[in-house]
């Protein structure tokens, strides 16, 4: 036995027990995540429930759970006499939506209090852009004429098609003509304001300045006009909707996006419209504060954060190590630079985005803004929170991460290659060029591995340093120079953060913190992985040179 242990074996099988419990665990996490978030978009059938209050509920099955009855009794509930000896009793949770009814979304109830349930046919579920989801039995559709069509299934397949033309059509009018023509008078106000300050504002300008500003103003009034036309038309037409009382209701085709009837779909049709929902949280933009609808501007501004950081850290972080390990001498200052990469390490992110929102912000982007932007002022374009600042403030964060792992493949390369090139002839910057850091690349690709983890999951910085609830315009569009670093911009990170603690629905909204939290794991993975297949090519590639 001591032989045994004196041979280490046990610390072998007691550190690959460790970590297969701790891939288990993460494997585990991740499954439950994917779980809770990708069953958000699965159509959930709806079930009729009576209870012995003689009330009616129809709904969807949102969670059970086990409640003590001594809970319920210090609550003052009468429970029939054959549960009150039981030591538990269950209680549902029933999501009604219908937020014009009911004062929320979920009802709980007690299964003691219920006399039955079904499934009722022909019940609907109303997908809205606003005030959630509507579950009833259509009864017509109603024209803009004042004609009620009863046959309003093949109705609402046209008039879907229709409502997602018009809105086609919004948004090109929007982003492609009102967009660029608010942009031009702000151009026009910038260069009157410009030459106010330079003292050049003549007449003629003057004269210019007014017939084009009229000019663009009656082409915004009737651009305004075109959009009222094409608004009016989703609001004048819509479905009759009957509710669990019976009540009729009209619901506007402006609100519609979509309707299913989950019970009487079959598991294909339900497998088309969980895709169908899971495309257009990818792709749509979010809704009620939010807690509805897609997270394509988050998704797209993490990664082009993080894409602008990698751009940023890359070089400083390889040409810092280069200088500390082949040109820099061993003495005190190296040391205290060394001391100094450590430290900065453990630096908690916070700091970090106060620093950012000190100098990058305020000192840079003020300096930019009185030197480049003066006509803009007291409106700051650069002294403001925005993308460049976020991505410089994570690459001053991940610089010891880029700094430390080049350093180590530097050092593994060993001196005789060094010599080898310079006794051929090489200077000392052609030896580094295309020797040494061809062979340290899968090293410097691990720095940048490292950094993408670290900072596409970085939420407290981005907070001070650019990071919005809601931006209205994406960081890239079709107008010069097209990448807007000054702008604000979405974060899947702070986008779990607002709907998890600041929507006031948080239990409707809590299976999209999960489908954003499986999204947000997997963009971080998707990113790893290119950069992990990339290592490895070049490792591949300079194997022969003596890289493990």
């Amino acid at each position: 036995m001591f032989k045994w242990l004196k041979s280490g074996a046990p610390w072998i099988w007691l550190t690959g027990g460790a970590v297969s419990i701790s891939l288990l665990s993460v494997l585990g996490l991740l499954l439950l995540i994917g779980w809770k978030g990708l069953s958000y978009f699965w159509p959930a059938p709806l079930y009729q429930w009576q209870t012995e209050e003689g009330s009616t509920l129809v709904g969807q099955l949102y969670a059970e759970e086990y409640v003590p009855i001594s809970h319920l009794k210090e609550m003052d509930i009468t429970l029939p006499p054959e549960v009150i000896d039981k030591g538990l009793v269950k209680r549902l949770s029933i999501k009604v939506a219908n937020r014009d009814i009911y004062p929320a979304d979920f009802i709980s109830i007690l299964e003691v209090d219920v006399l039955s349930r079904s499934k009722p046919q022909g019940w609907a579920v109303v997908e809205r852009t606003r005030g959630g989801d509507f579950y009833g039995v259509p009864q017509g559709y109603y024209q803009d004429s004042g004609d009620v069509t009863s046959d309003f299934h093949s109705e609402m397949t046209r008039a879907l098609a229709f409502a997602n033309t018009l809105r086609d059509e919004i948004d090109r009018l929007v982003s492609k003509q009102i967009r660029v023509l608010s942009s031009q008078a702000e151009q026009l106000r910038l260069e009157k304001r410009r030459r106010e300050l330079n003292g050049n504002l003549d007449q003629a300008f003057i004269t210019r300045y007014d017939t084009q500003t009229n000019i663009i103003s009656q082409q915004l009034i009737d651009m305004e006009a075109q959009l009222d036309t094409l608004r009016a038309q989703l609001t004048e037409q819509g479905l009759l909707i009957a509710d669990v009382s019976g009540a009729v209701h009209k619901v506007p085709l402006s609100h519609i996006l979509d309707i299913w009837y989950p019970n009487q779909m079959s598991i294909l049709d339900k497998f088309v419209q969980w895709g169908k929902q899971a495309w257009k949280f990818l792709s749509d933009d979010p809704r009620e504060s939010n807690s509805e609808g897609g997270v394509f501007p988050a998704m797209f501004g993490t990664v082009l954060m993080v894409l602008i950081m990698s751009i940023i850290v890359m070089p400083l972080g390889v040409i810092a190590a280069i200088y500390l390990h082949e040109y820099a001498k061993n003495n005190a200052f190296t040391r205290i630079i060394r001391v100094a990469v450590i430290n900065l390490a453990g630096v908690p992110s916070i700091v970090y985005g106060v620093f950012g929102l000190g100098f990058f912000v305020y000192t840079l982007g003020g300096s930019i803004d009185s030197l480049f932007y003066a006509e803009r002022l007291p409106a700051p374009t650069f002294g403001t929170p925005g993308l460049l600042w976020s991505a410089l403030t994570l690459a001053v964060l991940t610089l010891p991460v880029v700094i430390v792992a080049t350093e180590e493949g530097l050092t593994r390369i060993p001196s005789s290659v060094r010599h080898g090139s310079l006794a051929l002839g090489a200077t000392q910057f052609e030896t580094m060029w295309r020797i040494v850091l061809p062979m340290a690349s899968p090293a410097i690709i691990t720095g940048l591995i490292l950094a993408v983890a670290r900072a596409a999951g970085e939420v407290a910085p981005l907070m001070l340093v650019g990071v919005v609830k809601l931006a209205s315009t994406l960081p890239v569009d079709s107008q010069f120079p097209f990448l807007h670093l000054e702008r604000k911009f979405m974060h899947l990170g702070f986008h779990i953060y607002d709907v998890g603690f600041q929507t006031t629905n948080i239990e409707s909204a809590r299976p999209l913190v999960y489908a954003t939290s499986f999204l947000l794991v997997t963009v971080i993975i998707g990113l790893n992985l290119t950069a992990i297949s990339i290592r490895n090519n070049l490792r591949e590639k300079y194997r022969t040179l003596g890289q493990d």
